[in-house]
């Protein structure tokens, strides 16, 4: 069965355009092409890339963070209590009001006490600035490392000033040593990014963060399987320009050095702006969904090629509205607030902007809650589990 299965799965027709077989593709007089079972050297190189990179992290990263001031919030242990502890688990780490007022209840805390607990709970869990910074710069080491490597491997091809020359001959291209050693190391560094998601912050954008990984990997297997990696190489460049930026913007972000911090995050939107929404639709999508097959008919790997293009494009549009709302904010405030994609610390003020209503005297539990009046009779339905009529 298995057999018959990889059989089915390596037919000419998915992967090379008509008239060729993975024959033309064979090595001989001195010419060596890619071949598929070349990239399992990647999984071992994913699993070197995760243990340099915790070394990395606690040899370089945490000195590095403690020279430049990062400083971590100091944060108040939360007290031991099963019953919160076991809804925070289970249930959600953020009650609403009526549930709030129902624990409160089981546990004897007044409903602010409960409030804190779960504050206190929440930023316990959260990531500290040193793990941020770490996480970073390991980032920023290796998206420069691989942009300036990308760039040296590539300056001198004429397929990077002009994308239509990825198609000359196609795919009876051989395979170039330097560009096989910097396809496998962004193979293996993307294998290792998703091995690590456990262990990296979460933000807001995760599912998204998934998806562009498992695209990036899909896209870089397929890519060089099919001997399209003069294209797939101009792919990860564009996307190696703006990385780094990125990644050191938050670094100086971290240290809260403003200005540096302000300058690299615009230098890194228009870097973005310019090759994710100009350089990648005009020229990569244009020439793969066009030029690609000026000179021989589509074939499955070329519908599969561009719609994986396609959603890496849909991608870049979400990120660039984020990027866009933070610029919006840049300009209204003067400085780059936080990352829009993660949870801040929070503190007591921000809590009670969000519950207003259990300050004061609805703060308290049931037992020490004025008897009389309106706020105290909605205080007390609260307590019992009871929302207020509207």
């Amino acid at each position: 069965m298995w057999s018959s299965l990889n059989e089915w799965l390596w037919q000419d027709r998915f992967w090379l355009p008509p008239n060729y077989t993975w024959a033309d593709l064979e090595d001989r007089d001195g010419l060596v092409y890619a071949h598929p079972q070349d990239l399992l050297a990647a999984l071992p190189l994913a699993l070197a890339l995760v243990a340099l990179r915790f070394t990395f992290e606690r040899l370089v990263g945490l000195p590095l963070s403690r020279w430049l001031g990062v400083q971590n919030q100091a944060r108040r242990p939360v007290e031991p209590n099963a019953t919160l502890e076991k809804y925070f688990l289970l249930e959600g780490w953020k009650p609403d009001r009526p549930r709030i007022a129902v624990l409160a209840t089981q546990c004897g805390l007044t409903l602010r006490q409960t409030q804190r607990w779960f504050r206190r709970r929440r930023n316990q869990d959260r990531p500290c600035l040193t793990k941020k910074f770490c996480e970073a710069s390991w980032r920023f080491l290796f998206y420069l490392c691989s942009f300036i490597g990308g760039l040296s491997v590539l300056h001198h091809e004429s397929w990077l000033w002009r994308p239509a020359m990825c198609w000359e001959n196609y795919p009876n291209q051989p395979l170039k040593p330097a560009l096989y050693c910097w396809y496998l190391l962004e193979l293996s560094f993307y294998i290792s990014l998703l091995i690590t998601l456990p262990f990296d912050i979460r933000r807001k954008d995760f599912k998204e963060q998934v998806a562009h990984h498992l695209v990036t990997i899909i896209l870089i297997t397929f890519s060089y399987s099919a001997n399209l990696l003069r294209i797939g190489s101009l792919v990860l460049l564009l996307h190696d320009a703006a990385d780094y930026l990125l990644e050191a913007c938050k670094m100086f972000n971290y240290t809260h050095r403003r200005r540096v911090c302000n300058t690299l995050f615009l230098l890194f939107s228009v870097v973005f702006f310019y090759t994710r929404l100009v350089l990648f639709p005009t020229q990569i999508l244009y020439t793969t969904y066009y030029e690609s097959i000026a000179n021989s008919g589509p074939f499955f790997g070329y519908y599969f090629f561009n719609t994986l293009l396609a959603i890496l494009q849909l991608l870049h549009v979400f990120w660039s509205c984020l990027i866009l709302r933070m610029i919006r904010s840049f300009v209204k405030k003067g400085q780059m607030e936080k990352d829009i994609r993660s949870d801040a610390e929070e503190s007591a003020s921000s809590e009670e902007e969000e519950h207003p209503q259990l300050k004061n005297g609805a703060a308290q539990g049931p037992q020490a809650a004025p008897t009389d009046g309106p706020r105290s009779r909605a205080a007390g339905r609260l307590a019992n589990g009871h929302t207020v009529a509207s």
